[in-house]
């Protein structure tokens, strides 16, 4: 029985080598967030950098080395499988066989989308769960070797998470919607999982007390960034077939499985250290993640490489890109900002601005035009001394003379406003009902030769085409007539004389109604392009009534004995805009951190390096001590701590310091006594704190620091650390003045000894020194600490005496910072 046996191990591993690796892309998104840009696409198929999120979406499935896709679509399913079938990934060379199945009219969520999928019968090992708002470079076969290797051990092991770390105000997280993770740190098992809203703001998390007796260790999460990425096991369509309150992906089925007594199954988190990976589920996250793309966090995935549309872009200093074809018209006098991207046949009129936005194929910008942070799909046309900023233009819009788009607008396919149209922030536009039916009429027209057999084609479960689109003209139809119906006549004034346009109302809620507490009109302030949400209090629910009070005290008083509270950050509404600038600063130090890691590791330039931090810098517009803050301390980080000292640490020293000192001046100005107070500040509250005098000699001899500079800073009473409130600090501040001051009195010996010299032989040729050379001195004395002379270019006399003076100079600047 045993070679039977074996042969049946080895048929096994066999299989499994054999298995296709699966993916199922969610299409819908099952929120009007991009309304009304969404009314006659999908969110899929809107472009982000000139290509659709779908390809986005492909293209890092594929990167995984996925073979085989499911696209789940409900609505606008006839422009989904159109829009697959003409792009690359139909070719039988793209390797990627891609199925798009479309679901039944009653799917209104990602729980139905799971159950049809379970119907379907499509899923035949682990797969990857993602949705078609994507983008990502993380490598998910990783992802799924881990999750396989786990389930050879543990049945029960139904899905794994990739989570990212992030920081609080980190631009690709969502404010209005976050997520607790109770994580094992041994096992990366998700024992417990909470979702928290930006509004109403939640100020504590409850943990199930038996988590905390059963895991003597586990780590509270509020700082993961959830990529929407899921490896799982077969069984997970099954879960949601057998639970109809199974709803959303996270709030629903993660949450229900992890508090049901009766599952008994496991979810897990990877945490991905390398990639990028992010969700457009907004259009504050749209703004975001377009800015990492075009500053090329995404990589590989960036616009003049592997763009997913196929189009080819040149990259220009500041992180530019124009289409390479040759067909965009610039003028001589117009203005292209960093961070911008700009399609092929684009013409850029005189004196025109564009900053750090994207623009489409076939867009003309007019005469005096200024574009800034916004986004313009194909065929956008802006006529002369217009302003758009941190807006959405879909395709075919049409912007007139003298007109203003206030920030957060969003103007649907086709829309015509102007002349002198003025806009409000963050209003809505579609065309007129009847202007849109005109228009579909015409497109219908010219489409009528292409075929009739393919408007009643069947998908995989029998719904044809015409059925679905047929549901999504009802939809879209009764929202027009409701909203046209009640068009302030005043407000269309504002829109210009030419205009086709309706205004979209703000979203709001009955006191009755029902609503996803996500999709909150308060709520989704946070997520929407432009608002900072400076005027919006997010204080503590339990505290707007004495009512909620109370409740809220019950519950935190011991009423619920099978929970322990975890309080969570809440923000102090009463300083919002400092604590948006600090924010900013933390995210740009995190960006900055990023970029120069990436330098040190891949061996870039100086000058390049230094064209990044520049780049960042004009994008956050923080000071310029920020950015030198950034680059000194990312220095300093870099020097290995030698334990044995001496030689050796002055060596790896040296080596750092002449690669990369040279760019504390190349980030846009020199002040070499801000630059000491900067290594002071970075060495005195750290490790480091030895090396101070050591690294200041280091930037001497490289000529980032000067003799005065040193003296400069020596002078400031700051210098001292008399300012510091910390004990500590104030000790470590003046270790590091005392090294200053040792390096002075070397360079007051050195000017002493050289007076002597020449007073003592004026005839002789003074020797040429590599160093600053020691004042004669008993043997019995203690040798004097030297200082390497820079401008000296001989040789010493005795080069056995020259290292054993090396020697004694580190020994004793390091004895001198630590007395």
């Amino acid at each position: 029985m045993a070679p039977k046996s074996s042969a049946a191990g080895k048929e096994r591993t066999t299989i499994e080598e054999d298995e296709v690796l699966q993916a199922v892309i969610l299409a819908d998104s099952f929120n009007k967030r991009f309304s009304p840009l969404t009314l006659q696409k999908p969110r899929c198929l809107l472009p982000i950098c000139n290509a659709p999120l779908l390809d986005w979406t492909f293209e890092s499935l594929a990167l995984a080395g996925v073979q085989e896709i499911f696209v789940i679509c409900r609505s606008h399913a006839e422009l989904v499988k159109a829009a697959i079938k003409n792009s690359k990934w139909s070719k039988p060379s793209a390797g990627l066989k891609i199925v798009p199945i479309v679901t039944a009219k009653e799917t209104f969520s990602p729980g139905d989308a799971m159950r049809d999928i379970y119907t379907h019968g499509i899923i035949t090992s682990d797969f990857v769960l993602v949705t078609g708002d994507l983008v990502s470079s993380v490598r998910i076969d990783e992802v799924v070797r881990v999750h396989k290797a786990r389930r050879k051990t543990n049945k029960d092991a139904i899905m794994t998470m990739v989570v990212k770390e992030s920081g609080v105000r980190h631009r690709t997280r969502s404010r209005g919607e976050s997520a607790v993770f109770v994580i094992d740190p041994e096992t990366s098992e998700c024992l417990h999982y909470e979702a928290v809203m930006g509004y109403p703001p939640k100020k504590y998390t409850k943990i199930p007390r038996e988590i905390l007796n059963e895991h003597p260790e586990v780590e509270i999460r509020n700082d993961l960034i959830d990529c929407s990425i899921d490896v799982c096991s077969v069984d997970v369509p099954s879960l949601f077939q057998d639970n109809f309150d199974y709803g959303d992906l996270r709030r629903d089925f993660v949450h229900g499985v992890l508090t049901s007594d009766l599952l008994m199954k496991n979810i897990y988190c990877y945490i991905a250290k390398d990639g990028y990976a992010a969700r457009v589920k907004d259009t504050k996250s749209y703004d975001a993640i377009s800015k990492d793309i075009l500053s090329r966090w995404t990589f590989p995935l960036v616009p003049d490489d592997n763009h997913p549309g196929g189009h080819s872009y040149e990259h220009i200093r500041g992180n530019k890109y124009i289409a390479k074809d040759g067909t965009v018209a610039l003028s001589r006098t117009c203005k292209i900002g960093n961070n911008t991207l700009i399609g092929s046949q684009c013409v850029i009129s005189d004196n025109a601005q564009i900053l750090a936005s994207i623009l489409g194929q076939r867009c003309t910008i007019g005469v005096g035009s200024v574009i800034r942070n916004s986004y313009l799909f194909d065929g956008v046309v802006v006529g002369p001394n217009c302003t758009i900023e941190f807006s959405i233009l879909a395709a075919g819009v049409q912007v007139k003379e003298g007109s203003r788009i206030e920030k957060g607008c969003l103007l649907a396919d086709g829309v015509v406003i102007g002349p002198q149209a003025r806009l409000q922030p963050f209003e809505r536009l579609s065309r007129r009902l009847l202007a849109r039916q005109r228009s579909e009429e015409d497109d219908d027209g010219e489409d009528d030769d292409e075929g009739e057999d393919e408007d009643e084609t069947e998908d995989e479960e029998g719904v044809s085409e015409e059925e679905s689109e047929d549901d999504n003209e009802s939809e879209i139809d009764s929202d027009y007539g409701e909203i046209e119906a009640n068009q302030d006549p005043d407000a269309l004034r504002r829109l210009g004389s030419e205009n086709n346009a309706i205004i979209w109302p703000q979203p709001s809620i009955d006191e009755d109604e029902e609503i996803d507490e996500v999709e909150h009109p308060t709520n989704l302030r946070l997520m929407r392009l432009g608002d900072d949400a400076s005027d919006l209090y997010l204080s503590d629910a339990g505290s707007e009534t004495s009512e909620s009070d109370s409740d809220d005290d019950d519950d935190f008083d011991g009423s619920d004995l099978s929970s322990s509270v975890t309080s969570l950050p809440l923000p102090d509404t009463s300083n919002l805009v400092q604590q948006a600038d600090e924010a900013a600063i933390t995210e740009f130090q995190h960006e900055v951190k990023l970029s120069l890691d990436r330098a040190f590791a891949e061996g870039h330039s100086v000058d390049n390096a230094a064209v990044e931090l520049k780049t960042l810098r004009m994008a956050h517009n923080v000071p310029l001590r920020r950015v030198r803050e950034a680059v000194v301390t990312a220095i300093v980080d870099r020097i290995k701590i030698v334990e044995s000292g001496g030689p050796a640490q002055r060596q790896e020293i040296a080596v750092v310091v002449s690669r990369w000192g040279a760019l504390i001046d190349k980030i846009g100005g020199v002040d070499a006594t801000e630059t000491i107070e900067v290594l002071q500040e970075c060495c005195a509250s750290s490790e480091r704190l030895p090396l101070f005098g050591q690294i200041l000699a280091a930037l001497y001899q490289e000529d980032v620091v000067e003799e005065e500079d040193i003296r400069a800073w020596h002078k400031k009473p700051q210098s001292r650390g008399d300012d510091q409130k910390s004990t500590t600090l104030q000790d470590n501040f003046l270790k590091c003045w005392n090294a200053g001051a040792f390096m002075i009195k070397q360079f007051d010996e050195q000017e002493s000894d050289e007076d002597s010299e020449e007073e003592s032989d004026e005839e002789e040729t003074p020797a040429k020194q590599t160093g600053i050379q020691e004042k004669a001195a008993p043997a019995s004395s203690t040798p004097t600490t030297t200082i390497a002379h820079r401008e000296s270019s001989g040789e010493s006399d005795d080069g056995e005496e020259e290292s054993e003076e090396d020697e004694v100079e580190s020994d004793e600047l390091s004895e001198n910072e630590s007395a």
